[in-house]
């Protein structure tokens, strides 16, 4: 069969549509990866490491900034243990343990029944 050329530039559009859709997906879902650009003219300005910029942190602030830095890295901890959960639980503590309601040898058996 023969496409006309109006379905043959729809569809073309349609996967470019999708094709760029999976693209925003990958990034949302892996911002690990960091952002690449292929413009030699695209550039940014960090206003905090400049020279001009004051060198003046107090001792309160200082140690404000590390709390939220110690807050964001829990964080960042959790959402990875969300976002990937076959990774699994890691323990350190040899005490731990845990119990399975379900399997064990004393709950009670459970049948399906069809109707």
């Amino acid at each position: 069969e023969t496409e006309d050329f109006e379905y043959a530039e729809e569809r073309a559009q349609a996967l470019a549509d999708a094709a760029a859709l999976k693209r925003l997906a990958v990034d949302y879902m892996h911002p690990e990866v960091g952002v690449k650009t292929t413009d030699g003219a695209s550039m940014g300005r960090n206003y905090f490491n400049r020279a001009s910029a004051p060198e003046t942190e107090d001792f309160e602030y200082a140690e404000e900034r590390a709390q939220a830095l110690a807050d964001a890295a829990a964080l960042k901890r959790l959402a990875v243990d969300y976002m990937h959960p076959e990774v699994g639980v890691k323990t350190t503590d040899g005490a731990s343990m845990g119990r399975n309601y379900f399997n064990r040898a004393s709950a009670p058996e459970t049948e399906d029944f069809e109707y």
